[in-house]
């Protein structure tokens, strides 16, 4: 059978350029590696790493299985598109060669084979296939029927606002809208002048037959074909580079991740993976505070990645974000969103100078001696009840503390890490690393989940156990250290992002809070916790709009109607402060509060 026919010719330009664009790109990437991260790939290879990224593909590339859990029409709109397109190509391929056994068939003889079986005369197509195939494409173009019903009316599935695209991206998207509307019309027709189809093919073959006739459909049959392969090859030329290239690079991406690759605060080559394996898809942009409370709607995390991957990416973009992460959380590919805006940011702003902090290589105003360390944070030093209670409860233990800096001292770096001035906030780090070890301290104890954060992540202090405080204090009342006095205030927990998301720590402040009295969840909570407003990441936003988001997370925390807000962190409760009715504690303080009277 000859498997060639001039309509394919779209298809086979629009697949050359696709593999060549693709292993440029690929083989680019992979050779700007670091050495470091070559290594975890050498060893990955060989490892159960690999089985998990397979199944991960499968999991996620194809079932779709984080965006069902988001919402299941979105689930469902890409999984009808991933796995439906996927099972048409593989049942595809077995028709062929149940059909033509093992002889070798060129790929367009696989993609075009009703086309191509019609002209050979082969008019009983086997019904299973029919009917497999025409199931295969009804699935797929009912997902294609809900992406086009989303451009239109995006909350209808679980969307407020849908993703603003490039002109590329709506380029690639139209070709691949038309795709298989126009494969279903080629086959269709095909069938209607030389039999075989199952339900859908065959419905559609006699529908069109009785309204145009066998003399007309046989006048349309090589161009239908035509816009078939048109499509195809427009949409496989277009797709590198636009937003689908996240079909190919989200794969790798998933293997990668499970050799341990991550970015890092300096721009790498795993970068590229990250940055084109973003989608578009949107979900992303409902979570964002600043879209939904403040109508900032150009500076989301899809916009970002967007900017970023074709080189247009402006400050007003990188620095407009909480860094809350609240997209990051709901990212159905798990970008690294905030350390990619963390390397974004240094490469604009990083400003090395080495003269800016001789002034505190030889300070050190901490003062008291023990095994515990207690790090306030700059933040708690401007909210001093919380350090007045962590003194009291430390008094009521026995323990011995060496106070870093009670009298002030050096800030973690994380401010300045945020903003991108990474050299400047390496010499703070250096500072207090050595600072530590020259105390002798075994236990490192924060009020601050900024300070948390940077010393578990970029200070390497070995043999120092780093706690927050609502961690140190559960694991005080439940070794029996720790007595308090159960009242029956009911009170609202908020979970500050860089304790919860950026930490993980979700339980222990419940768990202390319960030993105090009774806690009331807000709507939004645990991952899904909303910001304060007051995110040290974010200088681009005013006082007032600063204002706004927290008016909306005290609302919704006094609509529980507890009578008190219980924050875990410092910067959340001067922010709130600002504008609860009520009152607002830090969590050492509730627990100060009920340490028995003497």
């Amino acid at each position: 059978m000859n498997f060639y026919a001039p309509f394919t010719l779209p298809f086979i330009i629009g697949t050359i350029i696709l593999f060549i664009v693709l292993a440029w790109k690929y083989v680019s990437w992979f050779v700007a590696l670091t050495h470091e991260d070559k290594r975890l790939v050498a060893k990955g290879v060989p490892s159960l790493a690999t089985l998990r990224s397979v199944w991960e593909v499968v999991r996620e590339s194809l079932l779709h299985v984080r965006i069902f859990r988001i919402d299941p029409r979105l689930g469902y709109m890409h999984m009808s598109l991933a796995l439906g397109w996927f099972l048409l190509i593989a049942v595809g391929w077995i028709e062929t060669m149940a059909y033509m056994g093992f002889a070798p068939v060129p790929l367009q003889g696989h993609v075009f084979f009703k086309y191509f079986a019609a002209q050979g005369v082969v008019t009983e197509h086997k019904p299973y296939f029919d009917f497999v195939m025409d199931l295969l494409l009804a699935f797929v173009l009912s997902g294609v029927a809900l992406a086009w019903f989303k451009r239109f009316s995006s909350r209808s599935l679980g969307m407020r606002r849908a993703t603003k695209h490039t002109t590329g991206d709506r380029l690639a998207m139209s070709f691949l809208w038309f795709i298989f509307p126009l494969r279903l019309v080629a086959e269709s027709i095909t069938v209607a002048l030389y039999g075989g189809g199952s339900f859908l093919t065959g419905s559609c073959g006699s529908l069109l037959a009785s309204i145009f006739g066998e003399r007309l459909l046989s006048y349309a049959f090589e161009p239908a074909w035509w816009l078939y392969s048109i499509a195809l090859g427009g949409f496989f030329v277009a797709m590198p580079f636009s937003r689908y290239m996240h079909i190919f690079t989200e794969i790798p991406l998933i293997f990668l991740r499970n050799y341990r690759l991550r970015p890092r605060e300096e721009k790498g080559a795993i970068d590229y993976f990250e940055v084109q394996s973003c989608s578009r898809c949107g979900i992303c942009i409902d979570p964002c505070q600043l879209q939904a409370d403040l109508g900032i709607h150009d500076v989301q995390s899809v916009y970002f990645l967007r900017d970023r991957r074709y080189n247009m990416l402006k400050q007003s973009v990188a620095n407009n974000c909480l860094m809350c992460g609240r997209c990051e959380a709901v990212c159905p590919v798990g970008i690294n969103l905030n350390t990619l805006r963390l390397n974004s940011r240094a490469l604009m702003r990083n400003i090395p100078n080495e003269r800016r902090y001789g002034y505190f290589r030889d300070i050190d105003r901490s003062e008291g001696s023990g095994k515990v360390g207690y790090f306030a944070g700059c933040m708690t030093l401007l909210t001093p009840r919380t350090m007045s209670a962590m003194e009291r409860i430390f008094e009521a233990v026995g323990d011995q503390v060496w106070w870093a800096d009670r009298q002030g001292s050096v800030c973690c770096g994380r401010p300045l890490k945020l903003s991108g001035e990474t050299d400047s906030a390496h010499k703070m780090m250096e500072f207090n690393r050595s600072l530590f070890h020259k105390h002798g301290i075994t236990t490192l104890v924060t009020s601050c989940p900024i300070c948390l954060k940077t010393f578990k992540e970029d200070y390497a202090l070995e043999h120092i156990e780093v706690l927050h405080h609502s961690e140190y204090i559960e694991r005080l009342i439940a070794s029996g250290r720790l007595v308090l006095e159960r009242g029956d205030v009911r009170y609202a927990y908020h979970d500050p992002c860089e304790l919860g998301r950026g930490g993980g720590i979700y339980d222990a402040p419940r768990t202390v809070i319960e030993a105090v009295g009774e806690l009331a969840e807000a709507e939004h909570n645990r991952r899904n916790a909303l910001c304060c407003g007051s995110s040290l990441a974010n200088t681009a936003i005013t006082d007032g709009q600063q204002l706004k988001l927290a008016s909306r997370v005290t609302d919704e925390l006094e609509a529980t109607g507890a009578a008190t807000i219980v924050t875990s962190c410092p910067l959340c409760k001067k922010a709130l402060q600002r504008t609860a009715k009520g009152g607002v504690r830090d969590l050492a303080e509730v627990v100060a509060e009920a340490l028995p009277r003497k």
